[in-house]
């Protein structure tokens, strides 16, 4: 069936946090009207979320069968695999600038651009693998601005672990979590191999004592678009 399409607008955004030119991809859906209110959902690794995750194609058709809220898509791709490490990974050397340009930066200027509801529960981040990773310590640090995140897969090492574990505004945080059972050998960008299955389930441990909404489920397959792309159906149904 044919569902009527939405739009993807191309924006450029200056981030004053990073000190550079943003490119940033917007799905707005078929019947959008600013006589309506908008749920937001900020991809990390954006062109992959709708390129590979055809993340645009669902929503259209979820939208048209009424089966989610009216929802509109940021995504924002990353330059290259090393600009990506640099900002999404822990450790990377513009991480928190990353945090806070996401937190202090885009959060107010969509809401400025579209009509949202402005409230931390109608906006969500998403992100796959590292992009994941950093969609999570952005939520943990800033609940009241991102009450919802969706992570498939992510990289999950200490620091992380040790954000969840300090996190105390549970009642602020709705958390979708999956990881594939055969992600024991990930190529890491950095060359390496990493398991990624033990530490998810170490995070899943410590989000499950906390009294926030969870889903964690493991999928049968390993660490490629190849199961988060079917696993996004569910996702967004559950989160929107």
């Amino acid at each position: 069936m044919k569902f009527p399409k939405g739009t993807i607008k191309e924006l450029t955004f200056q981030s004053l946090e990073l000190g550079e030119e943003l490119q940033l991809l917007v799905y707005l859906p078929a019947n959008y009207s600013p006589l309506y209110k908008y749920t937001l959902l900020i991809a990390q690794d954006g062109r992959d979320y709708f390129q590979l995750g055809r993340i645009g194609r669902l929503a259209d058709e979820f939208l048209f069968e009424k089966e989610i809220t009216n929802l509109i898509i940021v995504g924002i791709p990353y330059k290259d695999v090393k600009d990506r490490r640099r900002k999404y990974h822990p450790d990377g050397d513009q991480n928190q600038q990353y945090i806070r340009f996401l937190a202090h930066e885009l959060a107010p200027y969509l809401d400025k651009e579209f009509p949202t509801y402005q409230m931390g529960s109608t906006r969500a981040l998403i992100g796959d693998s590292l992009g994941a990773t950093v969609s999570l310590m952005t939520a943990l640090q800033y609940p009241h601005t991102f009450g919802k995140v969706l992570l498939q897969s992510p990289f999950v090492d200490n620091t992380v672990l040790e954000l969840v574990e300090n996190f105390s505004e549970s009642q602020l945080l709705e958390i979708y979590h999956v990881v594939g059972n055969q992600e024991t050998e990930v190529q890491t960008t950095d060359g390496k191999v990493s398991d990624f299955l033990t530490p998810n389930r170490k995070l899943s441990k410590i989000i499950s004592q906390k009294s926030l909404t969870y889903f964690f489920e493991e999928f049968n397959g390993n660490h490629t678009w190849t199961h988060w792309q079917p696993d996004l159906r569910r996702a967004l149904k559950m989160l929107f």
